[in-house]
């Protein structure tokens, strides 16, 4: 008769554990470059379409090396998008993520 006590102690902490570890992992809102990684890496990474496209125009293809972008120009065409790219909504990136990656990509101009 002495085992449900333990049991309910489990089911109260394993909803706990579980949303502890689901934030492992997860780049703060202030992390650009993992941020960048995660949301925006998969088209403009190095076999990203993006970056593939961006190629035929502009050098360097990769975002992360490029020297000429402001982090305004960065908000400004994640937002309204630009060429083939499409804008990016606060649902997919809150406006606090977008910043940190602009800062990122601008590196403070």
């Amino acid at each position: 008769m002495k085992r449900p006590l333990p049991l309910a102690a489990a089911a109260l902490l394993l909803p706990a554990a579980t949303a502890a570890l689901a934030g492992q992992g997860t780049p703060t809102p202030t992390d650009g470059k993992a941020l960048f990684r995660e949301k925006c890496a998969m088209c403009h990474g190095p076999n990203g379409m993006g970056t593939g496209l961006l190629d035929r125009r502009v050098q360097p293809a990769l975002l992360e090396e490029r020297t000429d972008l402001t982090a305004d120009y960065v908000i400004q065409a994640a937002r309204t998008g630009i060429g083939n790219m499409p804008a990016i909504p606060r649902g997919e990136a809150s406006d606090a993520q977008l910043k940190a990656i602009a800062d990122y990509l601008g590196r403070g101009k």
